[in-house]
């Protein structure tokens, strides 16, 4: 009689109070907005302490939307863009996960106004400490990418009076996480 082993998956929930989902794109081909998403969540699942196999789920609320700017975030949540009121949620599910020396590679479907694309990101690994207050074991990554806005039907465009794009087709994503481990 043979027993087969269960792999043992440890679950990790993003700690938004020590996160952050930001963005930047050029405005006017001259300089750089930069936004953020307030709410978020999301978990990441393991089978390795080293986060080899990870699995990651992510979403944040499209209607959080911060650039510092309350006109701007208005425009951001309406049709021309995010379109809130009908994609209320932008949604991301890793496909891979892989280790390179101390970092990673992440590959995933990201889905705005439900299209959905691959795309892949730079992540360095911080590390895992315990919280001496709380006594909660934490990880941290910074994780760097781009994508083409267009792609996800962000369509809107305007041209300036020499040609460059009010806004750029091109964001850049830089997200830092800080994710706690689920006792069970």
């Amino acid at each position: 009689m043979s027993t087969a082993t269960a792999a043992v998956t440890t679950t990790w929930a993003i700690d938004t109070m020590h996160s952050e989902i930001s963005f930047k794109v050029k405005h006017l081909v001259i300089t750089t907005v930069t936004g953020k998403f307030k709410n978020f969540s999301g978990k990441v699942v393991s089978s390795g302490d080293d986060f080899a196999d990870a699995q990651i789920e992510f979403s944040a609320d499209v209607n959080s939307i911060d650039t510092g700017a309350e006109a701007r975030d208005g425009h951001l949540k309406g049709a021309d863009f995010f379109d809130a009121a009908n994609f209320p949620e932008l949604k991301f599910k890793s496909t891979s996960f892989t280790k390179s020396g101390d970092n990673y590679t992440l590959v995933g479907d990201l889905t705005i106004r439900d299209v959905t694309k691959s795309v892949t990101l730079d992540v360095e690994y911080l590390g895992t400490n315990k919280d001496p207050f709380y006594g909660k074991t934490k990880a941290g990554f910074e994780l760097n990418g781009k994508i083409l806005r267009k792609d996800f039907g962000l369509q809107w465009d305007v041209l300036t009076e020499t040609g460059g794009a009010v806004v750029s087709n091109e964001v850049k994503l830089h997200v830092n996480i800080q994710i706690d481990k689920v006792e069970l």
